[in-house]
């Protein structure tokens, strides 16, 4: 499949909360669990975790954790991170991915996170966040310029895509909804930074040197203070190869009735659809997006 953080495959494969989330992991936990399961649920937990652990919960839990870090897993390594057999591993695994909590790659046999996680994720959001809100005027946005555009959040220094919307290009940026990065490296992360005072951005990035996915990324405070400054001059940020090379992205941030920054949205594309020339032109129909959202949600 063709990518510069780009796919060819239809968009439906990209869809997001196309699993019904589950209030519990099966009808035993896992095949291991006959026992664990017939424990009292009166326990409350507490600072060092619920009275009456089961675990088989718990280990499936470890292994969606684990998906945090990395973007995939497999048997040997989880049972490993686990200290259990491979066979009790593969059944954790067999499980989540039965409701959809994890998917195989079938190449590598090796599992990532599937479409419920990332529901349940979003689920958290929903009330507080613009997802909603947003969702139509991103969708026009993407009938007007054809390319993929995200809607984004800041989380720390991290940068977490929360909703997506492609074009329809056989070539096209690929959705990353659930992903979380860099806030640096990314043209929505710079644009929700640039709303910080330099004080705020210090301490978000307390160290000397910043982690580089590429290397565009910027790479010190002090080059990184300089780009948010030219960001809050231009009212848009931009993302030249900084995440993933031969993809580039615009962004602009939106704000509340009060002026705060509650999410950004980011047009990402090959760079020879996103050369420099273009970029105040689509920032342009982007910023007329924002303010449409911004109205809607006051």
């Amino acid at each position: 499949m063709p990518r510069s953080g780009a796919a060819a495959a239809p968009a439906a494969e990209q869809q997001n909360g196309v699993a019904v989330i589950k209030n519990k992991l099966g009808a035993s936990g896992g095949p291991d669990s006959d026992s664990e399961e017939r424990s009292s649920d009166s326990g409350v937990p507490g600072p060092a975790g619920p009275r009456y652990p089961i675990d088989s919960v718990g280990n499936a839990l470890k292994l969606l954790l684990m998906l945090r870090e990395r973007p995939a897993i497999g048997v040997s390594e989880a049972s490993r991170h686990l200290g259990v057999a491979r066979s009790t591993a593969h059944r954790l695994l067999a499980e989540l991915a039965h409701h959809g909590f994890v998917q195989q790659v079938p190449d590598t046999r090796t599992y990532t996170a599937g479409p419920a996680l990332v529901e349940v994720g979003l689920a958290a959001l929903r009330e507080s966040d613009v997802r909603v809100t947003a969702r139509p005027f991103i969708e026009e946005l993407v009938r007007e310029l054809d390319e993929t555009v995200h809607l984004v959040t800041l989380r720390g220094a991290q940068v977490l895509f929360v909703d997506c919307v492609e074009g329809t290009r056989a070539l096209r940026a690929a959705s990353r909804t659930g992903t979380e990065l860099p806030a640096h490296c990314t043209a929505g992360g710079k644009a929700l930074l640039a709303e910080f005072p330099a004080e705020h951005v210090r301490e978000l990035y307390p160290g000397k040197r910043l982690e580089q996915m590429t290397p565009n990324s910027i790479g010190t405070l002090p080059a990184l203070l300089a780009e948010l400054a030219d960001v809050g001059e231009r009212a848009y940020a931009v993302n030249h190869e900084e995440s993933e090379a031969k993809l580039r992205a615009v962004a602009v941030a939106i704000k509340d009735a009060r002026g705060h920054a509650r999410a950004a949205i980011t047009l990402a594309a090959p760079d020879h659809r996103l050369t420099p020339a273009m970029e105040a032109g689509i920032a342009a129909s982007m910023r007329k997006t924002a303010d449409r959202i911004t109205q809607a949600i006051r």
